[in-house]
């Protein structure tokens, strides 16, 4: 797969990845299996991995203005 942004060469990978979830909410998931690019750094994340993300921003504590998890498949 080639990078969208300078045309590269996208890895797997893994990152660690913040999500706002609203003006004062921030997660932080960390290893996060990624494509990234080998040129320019771009990270992009496929639909299961989303998927398994957002299930887990789900389960978050509503009250926590930071948080961090780690990926688990």
């Amino acid at each position: 797969m080639r990078c969208h942004v300078c045309g590269g060469r996208m890895e797997p990978g893994e990152g660690d990845m913040p999500f706002r979830l609203g003006p004062c909410r921030i997660v932080i998931v960390k290893a996060m299996p990624v494509l990234e690019c080998g040129g320019c750094g771009e990270c992009l994340i496929d639909d299961p991995t989303m998927a398994h993300v957002e299930d887990m921003l789900g389960q978050v504590d509503a009250a926590a203005v930071l948080e961090v998890l780690r990926y688990a498949a």
